[in-house]
This record gives C-alpha cells, sequence and structure tokens, in this order.
C-alpha cells in the first residue's frame, strides 16, 4: 500500500507485526466536547490494493478509557487526505494533542458483486428474526 504524507503528518504505523490495524495520528491539537464531535486531519493519503477498502475503526483505550469513538470507510478509488471525526459519548471534554493516535485503519479485501433486484430472497435460518432475536 502506498502512502503519501502531507508535511507535518504523521506516518500510519503497526505497533506490533501482527496488529490488524495501522494507526493514524491528528496533525493537530483538538478539544472535543462532551457530548459533541470534531474533525481532525491526518495529513495522510493513501492509495489502496486493488479489491480492497480501509475501515476506519476506534482505538480500543480511547473507547473503552475516554468514550471517544469513530468509524468511516475509504474506498479503493479514494485518495484524497483521510479525516477523523471523533464523537465524545463521554461526561468530560477530551483534549487531543498533535500526533496522539486518534484512530486505526484496518485494510479489507472487498468483494464487488453485481446487484440484482428479485422479487423473493432465501431465507436463512434466522429468517427476519434479527436486532437482539438471539437474547441478551
Amino acid at each position: 500500500m502506498n502512502i503519501k504524507l502531507d508535511p507535518g503528518a504523521y506516518p500510519p504505523f503497526r505497533v506490533h507485526p501482527t496488529d490488524a490495524g495501522l494507526d493514524i495520528r491528528a496533525m493537530h491539537d483538538g478539544l472535543v466536547r462532551s457530548g459533541q464531535s470534531h474533525t481532525f486531519r491526518t495529513g495522510v493519503h493513501v492509495e489502496l490494493p486493488p479489491n480492497t477498502a480501509g475501515l476506519f475503526v476506534s482505538k480500543s483505550g480511547l473507547m473503552m478509557n475516554h468514550d471517544i469513538t469513530t468509524t468511516g470507510l475509504i474506498d479503493e478509488g479514494f485518495s484524497g487526505e483521510i479525516l477523523v471525526k471523533l464523537f465524545n459519548h463521554g461526561m468530560d471534554d477530551y483534549n487531543v494533542h498533535a500526533g496522539d493516535r486518534i484512530g486505526q485503519l484496518v485494510i479489507m479485501p472487498v468483494l464487488y458483486e453485481p446487484i440484482q433486484v428479485v422479487d423473493t430472497i432465501k431465507s436463512g435460518e434466522r429468517g427476519e428474526n434479527g436486532y437482539g432475536s438471539s437474547g441478551r
């Protein structure tokens, strides 16, 4: 995967060789107020391999310790800067400093299956039961 960095950007990295996600860092300081969101520049541009997408996910430490989440999807053909929107679900404001790890980019394979509109769909073993049907 090819990566281009804007001036002042931090390169993505894996802390451990077997980590699924590449840590992405903020380019600038910012405050994520309680109950609000804030968008951070990363200065990172990616050229994804064919038949892949980038799934942007929360850092587990930010999520568990500070109620900060994020998510996003980067399509294969996108080459713009990765922007990260952090959501603060907690009671306290959260300060982000330039260089802080604010999310992880996971590169996933994608199937580009054709879409076909049909009148009926084969029913699986769950049928239309979902959204809590398997219990707590």
